[in-house]
């Protein structure tokens, strides 16, 4: 028997999944131009919404071209330290950077070379590196998930500014929580990330997964469609939906309607997602989340009455919780929740809360 096509596990691109085709191609096309319009592109969404996914699949279908090199780094590692590790530990480059009597011993790369140029500065040591390879005409590209605003990261933001200044080919994709890429954005040497187009991944098509639950599972239109309502297009819920449905139905034979399947269902996005989402909402956002959480949809009059909030400030908080992916703000004048069963499963919760407040 085949093994279970999707999964519970953050951070890995699962068997079965769905492209978003409209930001993977913007990015592709425009990293790939001769003169692209920008090296950097963030990409933001609610935890579990894909982020991690589309990354790895540009840097795949990127990788696939002879002349770009990938890089994965972490937002823990000394990033720079790290590229240039990469970069030194291939060989055909290696050779390359020792032609061109570059010594970056160092930083414990290679040996000291005689009648060769020695760095010890670490971001100029980089930018020599990639103007070597802008004369081979290969380019570079450096995958960040889940940043946060920590040295690492604002060392090495720093130091890709200054190589994008001087057209040196080096690119950059990088994730994060909406609230930690504004953190980066607010660092006074980092303000150029705010000119950086940012792709805030929006909810999966819910018809393409109606038609990805039929096919893997031979599944009539109505349930399918059934299912895919059950997720209200969020990837993660997607996978654990897919997940449980292949567990029960395909490994252990039974019949279980998507009905039967939700005390799971909600235990898996609670404990994997929807737990860690309420706790780092700050308070004020809670507050509203809570109210929304208790009456599913509220009009934004109903709202400021409810928490107190002036017109101004509610629309600054309606905006955050919106980029965040945890509000629907499409129909006018009222706001309910984007989350598949948020309010089933965090009714509780919100109601302890504003009972303590």
């Amino acid at each position: 028997m085949k093994s279970n096509p999707f999964t519970l596990q953050f951070g890995i691109e699962p068997n079965q999944y769905i492209n978003r085709l409209s930001p993977m191609d913007k990015i592709l096309d425009t990293f790939r131009s001769e003169n692209p319009s920008t090296r950097l592109f963030l990409i933001s969404g609610i935890r579990g919404s894909g982020k991690t996914v589309l990354l790895q699949t540009i840097s795949e279908e990127l990788g696939k071209g002879k002349d770009w090199i990938i890089i994965e780094v972490s937002p823990e590692m000394d990033i720079l330290k790290t590229i240039a590790a990469n970069l030194y530990s291939r060989p055909e480059l290696k050779k390359l950077f020792v032609k061109a009597k570059l010594d970056f011993s160092a930083f414990g790369l290679g040996v000291k070379l005689e009648d060769a140029t020695q760095f010890y500065d670490l971001s100029f040591a980089l930018e020599r590196m990639l103007e070597e390879l802008s004369k081979k005409g290969i380019r570079v590209l450096i995958t960040l998930d889940e940043a946060v605003s920590n040295n690492q990261v604002k060392e090495f933001a720093s130091a890709f500014q200054i190589e994008t200044r001087k057209k040196l080919p080096v690119y950059l994709l990088m994730t994060g929580l909406f609230e930690n890429i504004r953190q980066l954005q607010n660092e006074k040497t980092l303000t150029f990330l705010y000119r950086a187009p940012m792709e805030i991944l929006a909810p999966l098509n819910q018809n393409a997964i109606s038609r990805s639950y039929a096919a893997t599972f031979n599944l009539n239109p109505e349930t399918a469609a059934e299912m895919a309502r059950l997720t209200k297009g969020y990837a993660y819920a997607y996978q654990v939906l897919g997940y449980l449905y292949w567990k029960y139905n395909v490994e252990n034979g039974d019949s279980l309607s998507p009905e039967q399947l939700l005390p799971d269902y909600d235990s898996y996005l609670e404990e994997y997602s929807y737990e860690k989402i309420w706790f780092e909402l700050p308070p004020t956002e809670k507050r509203v989340i809570s109210y929304l959480v208790l009456n599913s949809k509220l009009s934004t009059a109903e709202l400021r009455e409810k928490t107190g909030l002036k017109a101004y400030e509610l629309s600054v908080y309606r905006d955050r919780l919106k980029k965040k992916g945890l509000i629907d703000a499409s129909e006018y004048g009222y706001l309910s929740l984007s989350l598949p069963r948020f309010e089933e499963i965090l009714k509780m919760r919100a109601g302890e809360y504003l009972e303590l407040g």
